[in-house]
């Protein structure tokens, strides 16, 4: 029985158990820092069949502390929500808010400089981009930003905070919404949760009340701790090698494929997808019974030497990249269009203001941060 997660030679390269596993062992039994027993897929077309296949449940192991609807745990209500919901999460609507996007890392990036280096990117940049984004999309005043952020952290980190922490979070934050979207009905503005307010469509009707006020807590916390963290790992793992970042100031035009192969690339993307199965099913001629927890490690699956070619390099111009890190399937990231546009306006900014960045310290020192269901670094020191 190996124990999971298992430790990396540094905070941003893998494992050597993935390729070992995905070679000998593709169901593995391990067992989990909180005691329990399960399965672990580590190939791409096993980890893709899990989380786009029914028969595995969500089991996540933040028990579904924050508070949602019971609707959520509907497949069929939950799809419903998500069609009503992507009427108006468009990648165009997502591509719209890059200038505002470029406007707050410049401003960020000001701040950073005028403070000096060395500096902690993810503290200067990272942690305060994406939070301030939702709050602009969702029409939350800046005045309330740090709330935000605060709610944010507890909802994601399983180690630092009690189970009533994170449940007391989950209420002030559904009382905050339930407040916020009664002023977003009775004063539209143009952001997007007054736009979902009069969203109504033929066959699903509209988002109701509880639906908008989950929809408004969804986007925080599966937007803001991930591309935090993403933005930190991103530099980390593009000024770990020099000519990545060189490569890409001589030709600022890779952005877009960089970031995706960043996303692929990134080995530190927490625990892993959690599902329980709910009847018997057979993988890699492994019969897995009823009532398992079916452990999924994607950024495995994104170095699966059945799928990418030269899987452990960082290959920047790559195409197709069909990683696997926003999900696949009726589950897929909402928001990963967001994202994307978050992480390339970040890298073309970095690109343009601050050409000598480069790491403060060296790669080995880099230290993940514990606890998240989504994979961090505590720091990302810098200079210039």
């Amino acid at each position: 029985m190996l124990e999971y997660p298992f430790t990396p030679p540094t905070a941003v390269d893998p494992p050597a158990e993935w390729s070992r596993l995905r070679a000998q062992c593709p169901v593995a039994h391990v067992r989990t820092t909180d005691g329990r027993d399960a399965v672990l897929l580590t190939r791409y077309d096993d980890v893709r069949t899990m989380i786009t296949d029914r028969r595995f449940v969500r089991n996540t192991p933040a028990g579904g502390t924050m508070g949602g609807p019971a609707f959520m745990n509907d497949e069929a209500a939950h799809l419903r929500w998500r069609r009503l919901l992507s009427r108006s999460f468009t990648a165009k609507r997502m591509t719209a808010l890059h200038p505002g996007i470029e406007r707050i890392t410049h401003d960020l990036i000001d701040d950073m400089v005028t403070h000096g280096a060395p500096a902690d990117l993810r503290t200067a940049l990272g942690f305060p981009l994406p939070v301030y984004v939702i709050c602009d999309l969702l029409g939350v005043p800046a005045s309330d930003r740090e709330r935000f952020a605060g709610w944010s952290d507890r909802f994601l980190n399983l180690t630092r905070f009690t189970a009533d922490d994170v449940a007391q979070s989950g209420r002030e934050l559904w009382a905050y919404m339930t407040r916020h979207v009664a002023r977003k009905r009775a004063e539209p503005g143009d952001d997007l949760l007054s736009e979902l307010v009069t969203v109504v469509d033929t066959e699903d009707g509209r988002l109701s009340e509880d639906e908008l006020i989950f929809t408004g807590q969804a986007l925080l916390v599966a937007g803001h701790e991930t591309t935090a963290n993403m933005i930190g790992k991103m530099v980390a793992m593009l000024l770990a090698r020099r000519e990545r970042w060189e490569q890409l100031l001589a030709d600022p035009g890779l952005v877009r494929t960089a970031v995706e192969e960043v996303l692929r690339f990134d080995a530190n993307l927490g625990f892993g997808t959690h599902r329980l199965v709910t009847e018997p099913v057979e993988i890699e001629g492994t019969r897995i019974e009823a009532g398992t927890t079916v452990l999924s490690s994607m950024p495995s699956a994104n170095r699966d030497e059945r799928i990418f070619t030269d899987p452990d390099e960082m290959d920047l111009t790559r195409k197709p990249n069909p990683h696997l890190t926003f999900g696949a399937g009726p589950h897929s990231c909402l928001g990963q269009a967001l994202a994307r546009i978050e992480l390339q306006a970040v890298l073309a900014v970095l690109l343009q203001r601050v050409p000598t960045l480069e790491l403060a310290v060296p790669v080995e020192e880099l230290r993940r941060r514990q606890g998240l269901l989504v994979g961090g670094l505590e720091e990302v020191p810098v200079r210039w």
